[in-house]
């Protein structure tokens, strides 16, 4: 995700900090530097020179003492760049005694389907009774592709495959629809906002009332999502932006720079194709894991949309306790699978996102498999062996007997047995040493310690 942007600020920053002085050449080498990664993430030109116009200003301002100057700098171009992605303006749903109806709207090939159904999950997880309803209908196979997504992640979904009005639906569905809190609307697309797709979103948004009607947008139409957002905020008055394919294109300072300039807040990015690469946009944060600085609080948020709240809880309680059992360590396991692998969180952790330790071809398939065999392992367990799996590590007849009975090596066994041991490890180390969070997560504090044991991590079998 603009990584060529962030590797420019990571040296930008460090060039600042390991200066002796803080001269004009400097400030204007970073300048370069500045624009020329800016442009290649496609932000507007005139953008890019009213910031570097700033910087400029700024960063010689006769007023700013010597001992200061460093600082002042780094927390110049940490603002200005702050300032051209936006505000954060989250998505506030009412509470889940109340029902919040969220309408989507795109052109075709936004993503916005996917989006529908990912966002269903997202609050699924978070304690809403979400359904996606289908009112697509001119799209070829588009209430089938929303069917399977929520079949697929286990969210409710009404979609109508024989019916050709979008209106007929709604009114067909009142009854059914009422049952749930959070009403998640896919709408057809066009190839261009032409005066059908208006007349159509307003009469869907005129019966249906959403409490928010959202425009997604790919990152890879970089400047133009200006144009777009402007366009649909004109004739059907958008009250956010998500911005689709955030992972797969330099483009994407452009789509976010636009929106912003738009006054359209960004409520989510997406960043992958699985349900869970979805998240909530935060400026700051966003700008923090560029710098390499980490995003503690969305790491969270992700593990959150793959876990969920009871499950989370239940985890927090054991990390608390500074003991997991051994199916905790396969749910560990499957949970960072969910979220990608370490590749895709890595830069959320302070000290790791300049690591550049790539996943090989097939990781996570892989990874799929390993957790399976870990689940046989597992269940020809004996209870106190599930309970107590030190057990094994003393006794060699009794890894060679789970082996035989899970159909796997001795060498599987106990690479297992390692993993388990090693979290735990850090576990108790939270726990002891008190950097544990109130919530029962590791603090900030602790994640830097672990950054530290990136050679211990990089052996781990996730």
């Amino acid at each position: 995700m603009l990584e060529k942007l962030g590797e420019v600020l990571r040296k930008a920053t460090n060039k600042i900090a390991n200066a002796i002085f803080l001269d004009k050449n400097l400030v204007e080498s970073i300048i370069k530097d500045l624009q020329r990664a800016l442009i290649e993430a496609d932000v507007n030109v005139a953008l890019v020179k009213e910031i570097s116009d700033k910087i400029r200003k700024g960063a010689l301002d006769e007023r700013v003492k010597d001992i200061d100057k460093k600082e002042h700098l780094i927390k110049l171009l940490h603002d200005e760049l702050t300032s051209i992605l936006g505000e954060h303006k989250p998505l506030t749903l009412g509470n889940v005694k109340e029902q919040s109806r969220v309408m989507f709207l795109g052109l075709y090939g936004a993503g916005k389907t996917t989006t529908v159904a990912k966002l269903g999950n997202y609050f699924a997880k978070r304690g809403y009774k979400p359904v996606l309803l289908g009112l697509d209908v001119h799209r070829p196979a588009a209430g089938e592709q929303l069917k399977q997504l929520a079949e697929k992640n286990k969210i409710a979904c009404i979609v109508d495959l024989d019916e050709k009005n979008p209106i007929k639906i709604i009114k067909k569905y009142q009854k059914e629809l009422k049952e749930y809190n959070l009403v998640l609307v896919d709408t057809a697309g066009r190839h261009t906002l032409d005066k059908d797709l208006i007349d159509e979103i307003k009469s869907i948004s005129k019966q249906i009332s959403p409490t928010e009607t959202i425009l997604v947008l790919p990152a890879d139409i970089g400047q133009a999502a200006k144009k777009q957002a402007k366009e649909f905020q004109e004739a059907v008055s958008i009250s956010g932006v998500i911005i689709t394919r955030m992972d797969s294109t330099a483009r994407g300072g452009g789509a976010l720079t636009a929106c912003a300039e738009t006054k359209a807040p960004v409520y989510f990015i997406t960043t992958g194709e699985k349900i869970n690469d979805i998240e909530e946009f935060n400026p700051k944060s966003f700008l923090s894991r560029l710098l390499g600085m980490g995003d503690l609080d969305s790491l969270i948020e992700k593990i959150r949309s793959v876990t969920g709240d009871e499950k989370t809880s239940k985890a927090q309680k054991k990390m608390q306790e500074g003991k997991l059992s051994l199916e905790d360590v396969i749910e560990q396991a499957r949970s960072l699978n969910s979220l990608g692998g370490f590749e895709k969180i890595k830069s959320m952790i302070p000290g790791l996102s300049g690591i550049n330790q790539k996943l090989p071809e097939g990781a996570i398939e892989n990874q799929e498999a390993k957790i399976a065999k870990w689940e046989h392992i597992v269940k020809s367990m004996t209870p106190e062996e599930r309970e107590n799996p030190e057990l094994l590590e003393k006794q060699t007849q009794r890894i060679s007997r789970v082996a035989a009975g899970s159909g796997v090596h001795n060498s599987d066994i106990r690479a297992l047995l390692k993993q388990y041991k090693l979290l735990n490890e850090m576990i108790k180390s939270g726990a002891a040493s008190g950097d544990m969070d109130m919530s029962g997560g590791f603090s900030q504090k602790q994640m830097q310690k672990l950054a530290k044991k990136f050679g211990k991590m990089k052996k781990m079998r996730f």
